[in-house]
């Protein structure tokens, strides 16, 4: 999938990055989302970005009979309510979701056009978003690096450790694209929403590799409790390839970040 989409010169964008508490409950995140996708649109958002994981949380625990229900088949049920939000506000939407396909399970990501459509759809790389033990059979990765070109510019999505891989990194940047988009799932071990520990410690790390692939980068992190498998603290930010922090959303609050984004050249084809 992606990079057929046909587009139609510059232009600016508004971007709304998705900060939302996640419940143990699918149906009440789906209708979290919904109602937050809609606002952002509302406020102008023509590109809207969820976290990793978003309909669940990243909460499997290695056992096929309680993940495998975790996983969201592509395209399904909550897919077509996603992708029928997208047509009816007219916004690109991307959003993080563990994926099922018959019995194998994916960190996945999509991209739904303004028309509804999935134009893009990427799955981790990186494996460690399930434990070294987990049945190979049933916990897999992906391969491809797709992207998507846009009226808004090019896509490509990475999720979570996939940033830290530094052969990942460098099949990105030669892409060329203008935007990575970076659903991503991160907590502290003592549940904390530590914002000087971020800032200190963590995200100088996020900034480096962003860098490395030299490409303004729009990551976002869900907010959950400690019993959510850990939880999860939150946070938006986005930086430009030269690694400068252009926003940012703190830890520890649900919300969105919205962002005027500066033009690109996106595809000219």
């Amino acid at each position: 999938m992606g990079d057929n989409t046909q587009a139609q010169g510059m232009k600016a964008m508004k971007a709304a990055l998705a900060v939302t508490r996640v419940l143990p409950d699918i149906d009440a995140n789906l209708s979290i989302i919904l109602d937050m996708a809609e606002k952002a649109a509302d406020a102008g958002a023509e590109l809207v970005l969820f976290p990793e994981a978003a309909l669940t949380g990243l909460i499997n625990n290695d056992d096929p009979s309680h993940d495998l229900p975790l996983g969201q088949t592509i395209p399904g049920t909550a897919t077509e309510v996603l992708s029928a939000l997208a047509c009816r506000k007219r916004i690109w939407l991307a959003i993080g979701l563990l994926e099922r396909e018959d019995q194998r399970l994916y960190d996945s990501a999509v991209m739904f056009t303004p028309d509804g459509t999935i134009k893009l759809k990427y799955r981790r790389i990186h494996p460690m978003w399930h434990g070294k033990s987990a049945d190979p059979s049933v916990y897999c990765q992906g391969t491809e690096i797709p992207r998507i070109k846009t009226p808004l510019g090019t896509f490509v999505f990475l999720i979570c450790g996939d940033l830290f891989d530094d052969e990942l990194a460098q099949r990105v940047k030669c892409l060329e694209p203008d935007w990575l988009l970076f659903p991503f799932v991160r907590c502290f071990s003592d549940g904390s929403y530590d914002q000087k520990r971020w800032d200190n410690e963590e995200k100088p790390e996020y900034i480096k590799q962003i860098q490395l692939i030299g490409v303004t980068a729009l990551m976002t992190n869900y907010l959950a409790d400690r019993d959510m498998l850990g939880g999860a603290f939150g946070g938006a930010m986005v930086v430009s390839g030269s690694g400068d922090v252009i926003d940012s959303f703190p830890l520890g609050k649900t919300g969105m970040l919205l962002v005027d984004l500066p033009e690109t050249k996106g595809d000219q084809n």
